[in-house]
């Protein structure tokens, strides 16, 4: 078996999808879809019960593309809270479940509730009154 460390997991073991060679600089590996790897990963993790550790944190959050100030944007927090939550692996169940929840929406190509979180993060300062309005079909909707 290989411990593939190179995804920042301590705990990722292949049984097989891999070959070892000699290179001019000692044995190498090479491992099949990578991509499709760590999409497994992500999956497998997000699927655990468990709280995410500061590794499981990372390892997700540049699977997703983000920087720690993106994700923090993304999250509603400071990127020093993201950097916290990787360095000490204790993120709070609500961040955690939305981060399962953006993973596994990335994964599957939808962007409803990334979506959903930049029209929050955009208006997070914003004081505007919210004016509803009740149409002749007796249905509530925003007002223009």
């Amino acid at each position: 078996m290989y411990h593939y460390q190179e995804c920042g997991l301590p705990n990722v073991y292949l049984s097989n999808g891999y070959t070892e060679h000699a290179t001019d600089w000692g044995a190498g590996i090479a491992i099949a879809d990578v991509a499709g790897l760590h999409r497994t990963i992500g999956l497998s993790l997000v699927a655990v019960r468990a709280h995410l550790s500061g590794a499981d944190v990372r390892f997700i959050r540049k699977e997703l593309g983000l920087s720690q100030t993106a994700l923090a944007n993304a999250m509603g927090c400071e990127e020093q809270t993201v950097s916290l939550w990787e360095r000490q692996g204790r993120i709070p169940a609500p961040a955690d479940r939305l981060l399962r929840a953006l993973y596994v929406e990335h994964v599957e190509g939808s962007v409803a509730v990334a979506k959903m979180l930049e029209n929050l993060r955009r208006n997070d300062h914003a004081n505007a009154r919210e004016k509803m309005t009740l149409s002749r079909a007796r249905k509530w909707r925003v007002a223009a």
